[in-house]
């Protein structure tokens, strides 16, 4: 599994994911800012696909080929922890599976 991990604690963005089918997004700790988790074909033009203002834990699902980043704008205060990772290698076998 494929992830990027960052901790910002100032307007930024994490470094790209290229990503196809599931991924996870998780953004934790005690901060003040937006974050938006945008997309993009080739690392130049990017997409913005959600935004957040809070802590936030998620799945999501890409059928193509792409790259995910998470940009932090409108900083205020303390530091986000962003986390995304790919499934590309997701089996039955990697959850409980009655």
């Amino acid at each position: 599994m494929s992830n990027v991990s960052e901790s910002l604690a100032a307007n930024g963005s994490t470094a790209a994911l290229q990503i196809i089918g599931h991924f996870n997004l998780s953004l934790s700790g005690t901060w003040g800012a937006t974050v938006t988790v945008e997309r993009s074909w080739n690392q130049t033009d990017w997409f913005a696909v959600d935004t957040f203002t809070g802590n936030y834990e998620g799945v999501g699902f890409d059928a193509e080929e792409v790259f995910y980043r998470a940009t932090v704008s409108g900083y205020a205060s303390g530091t986000v922890v962003i986390r995304i990772s790919d499934n590309r290698n997701f089996s039955a076998q990697d959850v409980f599976v009655q």
